[in-house]
Order: C-alpha cells, then structure tokens, then sequence
C-alpha cells in the first residue's frame, strides 16, 4: 500500500463527509440556530418594550396618583369650606335665635314687672286705705268708742 494512494483517499472521503455534513447536517443545525437566535431577539425585543411600557405605566400611575392627590386635596378643601360655611350659618342661626329669645324674654320680664307693679299698687292702695282708717279710727279713737263703734 502506498502512502499517498491512502493519504489521497483519507482526503477524498473527507471531502466527501465534509460535503455530505454542508448539504444535509450544517443547514438544518445553521436553521436552528437562526431560529434560536431570532426567538432571542425577539424575546430580547418583547423585553425592551415591556420594559419600556412598564416604565410608562409607572409614570402614568405617578401622575394618576398625583392628580387623585390634587383631586382628593381639592375636595377636602371643598369640605372644609362648606362645613365652615355651616358652622358660620349654624352660628348666626344661633345668634338670631338667642337675640329673639332674649327679646321674648326681655319682653315677659317687663310683662310680669307691669303685672307685679299693678298688683304692688293694688296692695298699696289698700294698706293706704286700711292706713288712713286706721290713721282716721285713732285720731277719733275716743270719740268712736263712746259712740258705740266698733271696727
């Protein structure tokens, strides 16, 4: 045997393998790892833009919370200033309402001091009746008793 016949034939069946693994192994091997490779970009891509939507999201929900604050923050004051507004109007209700009871009041007050005045002068004038009577029946005093009076 030769050594360049077995070295030439070495070669040819390796050019025959090499040619066989280029035809049918290496494209179904390079189509899978293409695919791979494309399913990683892609995965890649779906990364980046989840990535960026959740940032936006973020910052959407920063501003729905920010304008619900403002919102809450402006209803409060709202609140506030209507329970104020009652308040004030429940104050000046009660304002008029006591200055009314007080001039009720004020107006019985004088109601009974006229009634208690009227009954001081009815009881007045009796004791100033019943006075001069007895003012009268003592200054005649002896005179009544001799005359068979009596009071």
């Amino acid at each position: 045997m030769n050594i360049n016949l077995t070295l030439i034939g070495q070669l040819i069946a390796f050019a025959i393998f090499v040619w066989f693994c280029m035809k049918f192994v290496w494209p179904p091997i390079t189509g899978a790892m293409d695919a791979r490779q494309k399913k990683i970009a892609e995965g890649l891509d779906a990364a980046g833009r989840a990535e960026r939507d959740l940032r936006l999201a973020q910052e959407k929900a920063t501003e729905m919370l920010r304008d619900t604050k403002k919102t809450a923050l402006e209803i409060l004051d709202k609140a506030n200033k209507t329970a104020s507004e009652i308040v004030e109007e429940a104050k000046h209700t009660a304002r008029t309402e006591g200055e009314r009871l007080i001039a009720n009041a004020k107006t019985e007050i004088d109601l009974e001091v006229n009634r208690v005045k009227e009954d001081l002068r009815a009881q007045v004038s009796v004791l100033a009746v019943a006075g001069a009577v007895i003012i009268n029946w003592s200054n005649n005093w002896p005179h009544n008793f001799k005359r068979g009076k009596r009071c």
